[in-house]
């Protein structure tokens, strides 16, 4: 489905991203893991879209595409979505619109026709209820007000409406308290498929609790310098990252 290689990046012609290799096939979870200004999120930006940064070398493909010239709204409308690290507020604008808005969008990218009225309430209605959600909360501005967990429970909303082959969660777990993460988690366990797959970016190990992955990466100085099975996330956990720095030496 996603195949990076040898991706170099740049941001204000500072390299961040130097020479990652990655592949994720539909059905699999894979956990990225990586200190601070590791290059986490900047992959993530990288593979979204995101117009300042710069890719220098190498190839990022989306089921055989490249897609490296692609805007971010293009991407979306190929199946890519990306959860934020913090979402923007958009007062005067409920949820339930801003979805509507999304997925017609995205249908007439594909040539198609606005999903009928029915249809959408039909979807809308099932999605919430797979996610626990109350029909109130859709009714409000999106994110307006929203504590850190109803956010991020949007975002989950977000992409059950939109049924995305390729998931990205950046850093989807912070600041949420365990009872906020646990809803979070179930609902990105409950929109697995073989069809899609999902990416998640984080610091900690305990996310990994509940989203377990099928493989864990470590990235490092803008590269991936350890890859394994979610046991590398408690080792991880246990050690820090300092036990990879004296390995790499």
């Amino acid at each position: 489905m996603l195949q990076i290689k040898n991706l170099h990046a740049s941001v204000e012609e500072k390299d961040i991203l130097k020479g990652i290799d990655l592949e994720v096939n539909p059905g699999e979870v894979h956990a990225i893991m990586g200190p601070n200004g590791s290059g986490k999120s900047t992959l993530a930006a990288v593979v979204s879209g995101k117009e300042e940064f710069e890719i220098t070398d190498g190839d990022v493909l989306m089921e055989g595409e490249d897609i490296s010239e692609l805007d971010p709204e293009e991407r979306a409308h190929k199946g890519i979505f990306l959860s934020f690290q913090y979402p923007v507020e958009i007062p005067g604008v409920t949820v339930t619109n801003f979805i509507k808005t999304a997925i017609n969008e995205t249908r007439k990218a594909k040539g198609q026709e606005d999903m009928p009225a029915g249809e959408m309430l039909k979807k809308i209605k099932e999605k919430a209820d797979l996610l626990e959600i109350d029909r109130k909360f859709l009714s409000r501005s999106l994110n307006e007000g929203f504590s850190g967990g109803e956010k991020k429970r949007n975002e989950i909303f977000q992409m059950a409406m939109m049924e995305p082959k390729l998931a990205i969660l950046d850093e989807t777990d912070s600041g949420l308290d365990i009872d906020a993460l646990k809803i979070v988690a179930n609902g990105v366990n409950k929109l697995k498929s073989d069809d899609n797959a999902v990416i998640v970016i984080t610091h900690y190990q305990r996310l990994l609790d509940y989203i377990v992955p099928d493989y864990v990466h470590v990235l490092m100085d803008g590269k991936i310098v350890k890859s394994g099975t979610k046991e590398l996330a408690y080792e991880l956990e246990e050690k820090g990252y300092d036990w990879i720095k004296e390995e790499l030496v």
